[in-house]
């Protein structure tokens, strides 16, 4: 990892001198950030004592000159950082966010300047491709076979479009299926310079959709409980987010707790045992649940019955539901140990 961080060093130096004004090295420099910080075109000119319009023609002109140096092969340190560079592209899908190829470079979290020296080597190689960074799309580097920039912010709107249509979040072996590319990793590369985009448990969805960009707890809590696809303990639940991939999973039992008492998707069906109300649970006591099962039988149901039916919606003991059976006010109880409700009170 080191020897190609002197690599790509030796390239930007070698591309560096390239340019013979001081000036207009400056320009270069300031503008990617090479020295870890980039500048406004208006700061620049603050800097140098020109104007903003002069420096914007500068940097065109140098950046044309540097191109064109670069594909005649006047930058001899500039090939060993290109196979780099295309090496780690190819083993993560040929395209990829500058800052997820810098950190795989790298081996480590990259810093801003180093960020930064892949951007300049981007753009001035005629063997790689750099998608610009706006509200739309992350700063990426792409092989050049990939497409042009253009080509390939067209690829990210179509995988977009798919998931928009879709409604709901597409595992990435669906987006296989409905796109044509080589091999699925091409896929998850493309969609991750979209900001519009985001990734969880390999389903691919609309940055705004909790399910796979939650930004709070209960949103954390709904996709632990979707992704378990069964009631949990709020302990376990709690156990589950901390061993997730979320951004942030510092979160206490207790708050998770309070959280699942307070949102209606979550239902209690037991002693802290919480499930969707999606999977068609309901909300209630056990009370409540043996006085809606009373209510939608046309006769009067065996104990045995109805501790059947309960336990399909609470995870409860048997005596719990025998002693909630004892309350007169509520149920009666008939012949044969049989029980319909006390309309008597109702």
């Amino acid at each position: 990892m080191e020897q190609n961080g002197e690599q790509i060093a030796h390239a930007i130096a070698g591309s560096l001198k390239i340019i013979e004004q001081d000036r207009e090295r400056q320009i270069i420099e300031k503008r990617f950030g090479l020295n870890g910080s980039k500048e406004t075109l208006e700061q620049i000119g603050e800097t140098l004592s020109v104007t903003r319009e002069r420096v914007r023609q500068l940097e065109k002109v140098i950046l044309i000159r540097l191109r064109v140096a670069a594909k005649e092969g006047k930058i001899s340190e500039l090939a060993p950082a290109e196979k780099i560079i295309i090496r780690n592209l190819a083993e993560i899908g040929r395209v990829a966010k500058i800052s997820t190829l810098a950190d795989k470079i790298y081996g480590r979290s990259s810093t801003n300047s180093e960020r930064a020296g892949l951007a300049f080597l981007g753009d001035i190689s005629p063997a790689l491709t750099i998608v610009s960074e706006n509200d739309r799309y992350h700063g990426a580097i792409a092989i050049a076979d990939v497409g042009d920039e253009k080509q390939i912010r067209a690829k990210v709107d179509e995988i977009v479009a798919l998931i928009k249509a879709n409604k709901k979040p597409l595992s990435l072996s669906e987006l296989d299926e409905k796109l044509s590319y080589e091999h699925p990793s091409q896929i998850s590369a493309v969609a991750s310079v979209s900001k519009l985009l985001a990734t969880l448990n390999d389903l691919w969805g609309l940055a705004k959709w909790p399910t796979v960009n939650p930004k709070n707890i209960r949103d954390k809590i709904y996709v632990i409980l979707e992704a378990k696809k069964e009631p949990m303990h709020f302990n376990d639940i709690a156990l589950a987010i901390a061993d997730s991939n979320f951004k942030r999973k510092d979160v206490t039992t207790q708050a998770i707790h309070n959280e699942l008492i307070k949102d209606p998707r979550f239902v209690l069906i037991g002693r802290g045992i919480y499930a969707l109300d999606s999977w068609g649970y309901k909300k209630g006591t056990v009370s409540d649940i043996i006085t809606s099962i009373l209510k939608s039988s046309d006769h009067p149901l065996s104990r045995e019955e109805i501790v059947a039916e309960v336990l399909k919606s609470r995870k409860v003991k048997e005596t719990t539901i025998l002693l909630n059976l004892q309350n007169k006010k509520l149920f009666k109880r008939i012949e044969k140990n049989s029980y319909t409700l006390n309309l008597d009170n109702n």
